[in-house]
């Protein structure tokens, strides 16, 4: 039991919690940019629609994940993909797929939609089975296919407002509404809970930790070319990331499918972008 516990983080999923939110605390009391004269209509209107009244802080916070990416996490991704073959890669994406399904599942529930979460149920029961706990998503090719949902879209049906764009350090382009829905599920997903009741919080940091190198391993190549042809990369982030929100509220019904760019954060494959900002 001792050894147990000495393996435990020295920093509580609580503390955690609290940085987060002081993060958005501290963001949202940040300077902001200055807004167009008001009788610039289209210089306004560009305004509002990019969002981002925050941006030299949120630029600023970019930079430094851009280092911290660029010094560790893709380094990191890329050891995983020349270590691990794709076969290795794959049965780790699948186990850390059907882990989320608790929570897709309700949220699936909170948002009205009943067929989506009869899907993931049967999803989670087949390849918690014959997938060996997992390990083989046998589901997809049985024609249930997967799909996401998280705390942030499911307040966004419920009507709460996205707020303004936000760089969160290392989770990447966010904002006060799908930040305060991460920090929702950090706390309220059913296989963290128990690992933790367990004494043995240290599997879901490395879950935390494996789904991060999953992510940022799928979006290597996208990435680098978005960035190759992007002649403002933080710019192009940002029209991404909001068109990827806006598809995954609508479930994928009139919104661009393109994944998320956070380092850790939400990500969808690679090979979703079906379209860059320019």
């Amino acid at each position: 039991m001792t050894a147990i516990r000495a393996s435990r983080p020295a920093v509580s999923r609580p503390t955690v919690a609290r940085i987060a939110g002081s993060l958005v605390a501290l963001a949202l009391l940040a300077g902001c940019a200055t807004p167009p004269p008001a009788d610039d209509k289209e210089a306004v209107a560009e305004w509002e629609q990019v969002n981002d009244p925050l941006e030299p802080m949120n630029r600023a916070v970019f930079d430094f994940n851009q280092a911290a990416d660029k010094y560790a996490i893709k380094p990191a991704a890329e050891g995983y993909r020349a270590v691990v073959p794709k076969f290795g890669r794959d049965r780790i994406h699948d186990v850390l797929s059907n882990l989320n399904s608790p929570l897709i599942f309700a949220n699936d529930v909170l948002q009205g939609e009943v067929d989506r979460a009869m899907q993931t149920l049967f999803r989670a029961f087949m390849n918690s089975s014959v997938g060996i706990l997992g390990f083989i998503d046998v589901a997809t090719p049985a024609g249930i296919p997967g799909h996401e949902e998280d705390f942030g879209q499911t307040l966004a049906v419920w009507g709460v407002g996205e707020g303004p764009y936000l760089m969160l350090p290392i989770f990447g382009p966010s904002n006060p509404r799908d930040a305060v829905g991460m920090a929702a599920e950090w706390f309220a997903d059913p296989f963290d809970m128990y690992v933790g009741h367990m004494g043995y919080e240290w599997i879901s940091w490395t879950r935390a930790g494996m789904s991060g190198l999953d992510k940022r391993e799928s979006l290597i190549d996208s990435l680098d070319e978005i960035q190759r042809t992007s002649l403002d990369f933080y710019a192009s982030l940002r029209s991404l990331y909001r068109q990827h929100r806006s598809s995954e509220i609508k479930n994928g019904r009139g919104g661009a499918k393109v994944p998320p760019t956070g380092l850790i954060g939400q990500a969808g494959p690679a090979d979703q972008i079906s379209q860059k900002a320019q």
